[in-house]
């Protein structure tokens, strides 16, 4: 029996609530698998298209106050938990299996004197042309920036996680035998101030939080599941390469060719060497390739 952190991209799950409960039917099977097998499973997901479609819709409203960052996320980790709850368990339900899922409402800690304050990089929210991006950086005051050949997207701060703030709560939890969701969208940011947490503007790239959670829990195996098969070196391009399995050392080479983009597949690829270093395994694979990629059987695979 291995303890699992799965790490479903918050782009691979879809434009909008509706579609995104349909693909997450399909990801509750091989997570059920998992289950069946006697494997504890932590489930951690993104959020940045659905927090800053949830954060310009009060922005954009004539009736409704503007609601603070943190909070778009606290609201995000709720209706993307409350689909992953019902996918799973009615999955388990008709496979006849009696297991309880939590979802966790989850802060975690950042230093406030992290230079990313200083260096937005996160995309969030959806896609834009330039002239409607160039709109809302001169209406709204955004940082906006090209993503990867796909359109222009707002981006905000993403500190990296020191601590995870419920991870006693977590641990208990998997000792129960329950299956968990937790640290979604890299968890509502907050920063200590004395004796009090208090949140801030940022998202917390999931994949990061999700190697913090993973290390703090004891974790066996990190496996992020996203858009693509695999991670690709000169991606888009006639001599793309798609990598397999993939050694610190390249990886690391790779890195300091510039190969992976900072608001995308960087933090992949960081966040599961940071992982993988103790010893472990971690996987980066695609949705659909989800039964595989826990088999070890599709996507980059690197082991520590």
């Amino acid at each position: 029996m291995s303890r699992i952190v799965v790490s479903l991209g918050g782009n691979a799950l879809g434009k909008n609530a509706a579609e995104q409960k349909e693909l997450l039917k399909n990801v509750a099977v091989p997570i059920v698998e998992l289950i069946k097998e006697g494997h504890e499973i932590v489930i951690a997901h993104g959020n940045g298209p659905q927090v800053g479609m949830i954060n310009l819709a009060f922005s954009e409203s004539l009736s409704t106050p503007d609601m603070p960052f943190p909070e778009c996320g606290a609201m995000s980790q709720g209706y993307i938990g409350f689909h992953l709850q019902n996918a799973i368990g009615n999955e388990l339900a008709k496979q006849e299996i009696e297991r309880s899922i939590a979802s966790i409402v989850t802060q975690v800690i950042v230093d406030v004197n992290d230079p990313a304050f200083q260096r937005p990089t996160k995309p969030i929210g959806t896609f834009y042309n330039k002239e409607e991006s160039d709109n809302l950086a001169k209406t709204m005051g955004y940082t906006m920036v090209e993503d990867s050949g796909r359109g222009y997207r707002r981006v905000v701060p993403s500190p990296l996680p020191i601590d995870v703030k419920e991870k006693e709560i977590i641990q208990s939890l998997l000792e129960a035998n329950h299956i968990v969701i937790t640290v979604g969208g890299g968890g509502i940011p907050v920063i200590r101030k004395g004796n009090t947490l208090e949140g801030i503007a940022a998202v917390i790239d999931k994949d990061n939080a999700s190697a913090k959670l993973a290390e703090l829990i004891d974790a066996d195996m990190l496996v992020i599941l996203t858009a693509v098969d695999n991670v690709y070196i000169n991606f888009g391009k006639p001599n793309s390469e798609a990598l397999e399995e993939v050694s610190m050392d390249r990886l690391t080479k790779l890195i300091d060719e510039k190969h992976f983009a900072e608001g995308s597949m960087l933090p992949k690829i960081k966040a599961t060497m940071e992982f993988a270093k103790n010893n472990k395994i971690a996987v980066i694979a695609s949705l659909n390739n989800a039964k595989e990629a826990f088999k070890l059987q599709a996507g980059t695979i690197i082991r520590g």
